[in-house]
């Protein structure tokens, strides 16, 4: 008989036991699932939301320096420029075939002194739609000032003007143009110090307290300058854009380049 009330202890027991472990580990499977379902929530990754495409405005620049966005102001000069820019206003498809012909000469030398290339289209601004030397007695591609012109290593006398030449000329202003962002440390200021020059830029800086191009008071033309830049880019790039036909793009880019007068 105690044998027999042994063993049913025993049994008791062990139930007990097997009863206190079941108890126990029921609520860590459920909490260990609960962590899981955490986990995995935690590590989905949350919806991705779709951006707008920028707008035109947005993607201006000159060389990397981007447009205050949301400045009314500037937008509307920017549009009102970039209008001026038209095919139906100044025939761009002189200005493809001069791109075409220049661009091969400008871009290495740029690209030589470490300037943006962005700056290949001031000569298409300062003397693409213009030739001849202007009332104050700037001449070439790029404009220079018979002294500028020396000072940079340009022969100007009665009988040599290297303001002619495109490849010396552009050496020039490579030269002037880094010597300006070591003053400026801002392509936009550079590009309007070019236009003005540096004396007076540093003068505006110093009076108005900004140094940022676009939210300077300038005069007319120094003060729409970069903007003209900005034209000229978006209309050599995207000409379809701004009112150019397509064969004439064709037919402008497939000319083969010439060599005439910047040798």
């Amino acid at each position: 008989m105690i044998k027999k009330h042994i063993v049913l202890c025993t049994v008791n027991i062990a139930l007990l036991v097997m009863a206190k472990v079941f108890t126990y580990k029921m609520p860590q499977t459920t909490k260990s699932l609960t962590k899981q379902e955490d986990t995995t929530l935690k590590n989905t990754p949350p919806p991705q939301k779709i951006n707008a495409p920028l707008s035109t405005m947005a993607m201006l620049n000159f060389a990397q320096e981007t447009l205050p966005l949301g400045d009314v102001k500037v937008e509307r000069k920017m549009k009102k420029i970039l209008a001026a820019y038209y095919y139906s206003k100044i025939q761009t498809n002189r200005l493809h075939k001069k791109a075409a012909e220049w661009f091969p000469i400008i871009e290495p030398i740029l690209a030589a002194y470490g300037i943006p290339e962005d700056f290949k289209y001031m000569p298409l601004v300062e003397s693409g739609l213009k030739t001849g030397t202007s009332a104050k007695g700037a001449s070439g591609f790029w404009q220079f000032m018979p002294g500028t012109a020396r000072t940079y290593g340009l022969k100007v006398n009665s009988k040599v003007d290297e303001r002619a030449n495109l490849r010396k000329s552009t050496i020039a202003a490579a030269k002037y143009i880094k010597e300006l962002y070591g003053i400026f440390d801002s392509w936009t200021l550079v590009a309007a110090a070019y236009n003005v020059g540096d004396c007076h830029m540093k003068k505006q800086i110093n009076r108005q307290n900004e140094d940022n191009y676009f939210k300077m008071h300038l005069n007319s033309e120094t003060g729409g300058y970069v903007y003209k830049l900005i034209s000229m880019k978006e209309i050599v790039l995207y000409p379809v854009r701004y009112g150019f036909k397509a064969q004439n793009v064709v037919l402008a880019y497939r000319k083969p380049f010439s060599t005439t007068n910047v040798e």
